[in-house]
C-alpha cells in the first residue's frame, strides 16, 4: 500500500540578475542523470525564456494555473507558475524594477506552503540592496519569510538557520550581525531557545530520533574556565546545563578549534555556533556545492542553495546547480519527516 502523491514545492526564482534561473534550469535539463522532486517554478515566463536562449537551452516549459498541475506535467515540462509581476533579464545588472516580482515570488511560495498545496519552499537566492532600493525593510529573506508566516497565522516564530550538508549540520547562534556586538546579543535564552527548535525539528523534520547538540564555545579554548573571557560559563554552560534538564543530548562549551575535525564531528549531529562565521566557515570549507541552508522554526518548510546570488556569472552557463539540487532534495525529505510524523500524532 502506498501513501498519497507528494504535493510539489515551490520554488522562487530568486534576484533575477543572478544566477537562480541559471541553476534550476540547468537543473531541470540534468533530470535524467539526477532525478528531481516534484517543484513548480515561480518565474516570470518572458524572463525564463530569455535566459534559456541566453544559456543555449531548448526546455520544455509549461505555464500552469495551479501548483497541483506540476506533477502531472513535471516529467516532460517544466511548470511554471507565471508572476504578475515582469522581470527584466539583465545578467549582472542590479534593477530595483525587479523587486516587485521577487517579492511576489516569495509571497505566493508562502502562501502555497500555508495552505498546504506545496510542501516545501525552496528559494533561489536574493540581493538585500535590489530590494532595499524599492523598499524592502526586512533584515533579509529569512526574516521576511517569518514575518509573512507570523501576519498569517497571527503569531510571532523564531527562525533558526541550519546549514547542512553531507560532512556536517551547523547552526549560527547569532547571525548577521558586527563580531562586537555578538557577545551582547548572546544570552542564555537565546541559546536555549535555539537549542529546543534544533532538538525539536532535527526529530520532527530531519528524521533523527535523538539528535546529540555540540554548543561551541565564544572565546579561544572556551574560555578556559573564565581565564579567557566570562561568557562561556557565565552564558553558555548555563544554557547548555537547562536544555539537558529538560532531556536534550546537549554538550559544551567546546573549544571551537578542536570541533570540526572527522574524530570530532562523529560524537555529535548538529554543532551549534555562537556567530555567523564560526558556523559557516567549517560547513563552506568541508562541502561548499553541497550544503543547504535550512530554517528552522518556521511552521513551513523551507530550504535555500547555501550561496549567493553570483550575478557575475549570471547568464554565463558557469553556475553549477548542485546545492540547489541538494535544497530540492532536503525539502523533499523534510516533508516527507514532517508528513510521517503527523500521520503518526493522527493514528
Amino acid at each position: 500500500m502506498t501513501g498519497p502523491e507528494p504535493r510539489p514545492l515551490a520554488v522562487t526564482v530568486g534576484e533575477p540578475s543572478g544566477v537562480g534561473a541559471d541553476i534550476t534550469l540547468a537543473a531541470y535539463a540534468g533530470r535524467a542523470h539526477r532525478p528531481l522532486p516534484v517543484f513548480a517554478f515561480l518565474a516570470d515566463p518572458a524572463m525564463l525564456a530569455a535566459r534559456m536562449a541566453r544559456l543555449g537551452l531548448t526546455l520544455a516549459v509549461r505555464e500552469v494555473a495551479s501548483i497541483e498541475e506540476a506533477s502531472s506535467c513535471f516529467a516532460s515540462h517544466l511548470p511554471v507558475l507565471p508572476l504578475a509581476n515582469r522581470h527584466h533579464e539583465a545578467p549582472g545588472l542590479i534593477d530595483a524594477r525587479n523587486a516587485p516580482a521577487t517579492i511576489e515570488a516569495i509571497d505566493r511560495a508562502t502562501q502555497l506552503a500555508l495552505a498546504g498545496a506545496a510542501s516545501a519552499v525552496v528559494t533561489n537566492p536574493i540581493d538585500k540592496k535590489a530590494l532595499y532600493d524599492a523598499g524592502f525593510r526586512h533584515p533579509g529573506h529569512t526574516e521576511y519569510l517569518a514575518d509573512l508566516c507570523a501576519t498569517a497565522l497571527g503569531r510571532d516564530f523564531m527562525p533558526v538557520m541550519l546549514l547542512t550538508g553531507p560532512a556536517l549540520s551547523c547552526v549560527p547562534v547569532t547571525i548577521h550581525i558586527p563580531i562586537a556586538d555578538v557577545p551582547s546579543v548572546l544570552t542564555t535564552a537565546l541559546i536555549i531557545d535555539t537549542g529546543r527548535i534544533v532538538a525539536r525539528e532535527m526529530r520532527t523534520r530531519l528524521g533523527i530520533p535523538a539528535p546529540r547538540l555540540a554548543f561551541a564555545g565564544l572565546n579561544p579554548h572556551a574560555g578556559e574556565r573564565g581565564a579567557i573571557g566570562q561568557e562561556d560559563e557565565t552564558i553558555i554552560r548555563p544554557a547548555v546545563e537547562q536544555l539537558r534538564a529538560e532531556g536534550i543530548d546537549a554538550v559544551g562549551p567546546l573549544p571551537a578549534d578542536t570541533m570540526f575535525h572527522p574524530e570530532a564531528r562523529a560524537r555529535y549531529d548538529v554543532a551549534l555556533c555562537m556567530y555567523h562565521d564560526q558556523a559557516l566557515i567549517p560547513a563552506k570549507t568541508l562541502a561548499f556545492d553541497e550544503t543547504v541552508n535550512c530554517t528552522l522554526g518556521l511552521p513551513i518548510i523551507r530550504t535555500s542553495p547555501d550561496h549567493g546570488t553570483a550575478s557575475g556569472i549570471a547568464g554565463t552557463g558557469t553556475a553549477r546547480p548542485d546545492s540547489f539540487i541538494a535544497a530540492l532534495e532536503l525539502a523533499a525529505r523534510m516533508a516527507g519527516h514532517a508528513a510521517l510524523g503527523d500521520a503518526a500524532a493522527a493514528a
